[in-house]
């Protein structure tokens, strides 16, 4: 179950990857790379961080399927279809609330230290969309943008610590989870959810001067 869970999540940053290569207008070629950038880079700096060998998607043939298949199938949506609105956002917390989770639950596995597992969990949801944009000219990208992605992400990996210490299954666990990150994103999409900005912590009255 898990296994299709993150097959999921890697399947909606393949997506969002051909979605960013759309609006930068590139062609097919560089869609299919941004669906690959986006969907295992991820993975691989937490393996790699991990030492964990060989990759994991060195021997998962089906998850490499699964990219070039959503790719494709993408790009031939994108060639008939106009782009729904906000699309790429919605599709990328999907890629992000299933990634981060598996991060974390890969990390609980290696028998990391919790904050280690936040950490990783992390940096496994987040370094995909950062790679994408990058490749893409897209800067700063979107991780620096919106301050409710990282802390999203965070949130996720904080919850399915909670959840893995008190004995939740793995799927329950990854579920919950990844439904906190989703709608924390989602939040912040549709109903303008952000950390309090600078201006907003200032006493009512004005700055240091006032008064």
């Amino acid at each position: 179950m898990l296994h299709v869970l993150y097959l999921a999540g890697v399947a909606a940053f393949a997506a969002s990857g051909v979605l960013a290569a759309y609006r930068a207008n590139m062609d097919p070629f560089g869609g299919l790379v941004l669906a690959f950038a986006a969907s295992i880079s991820g993975g691989t700096l937490r393996d790699l961080i991990l030492d964990r060998r060989p990759l994991y998607w060195t021997h998962d043939w089906v998850l490499l399927t699964v990219i070039i298949c959503v790719g494709v199938g993408t790009m031939i949506y994108l060639r008939f279809w106009q782009l729904p609105h906000k699309s790429l956002l919605v599709v990328d917390a999907i890629g992000l609330s299933v990634v981060t989770v598996i991060g974390a639950r890969a990390a609980i596995g290696a028998g990391a230290t919790p904050l280690a597992v936040i950490i990783l969990a992390v940096l496994t949801g987040v370094t995909g969309e950062v790679v994408r944009d990058v490749l893409c000219g897209e800067f700063p990208p979107l991780l620096l943008r919106e301050d409710v992605y990282a802390i999203a992400a965070l949130a996720g990996a904080c919850c399915y610590l909670l959840l893995d210490h008190l004995g939740t299954g793995a799927t329950p666990a990854a579920a919950i989870s990844a439904g906190v990150v989703f709608g924390l994103r989602m939040g912040a999409v549709y109903l303008g959810l952000h950390l309090p900005r600078p201006q907003q912590l200032r006493p009512r009255g004005g700055g240091p001067d006032a008064g």
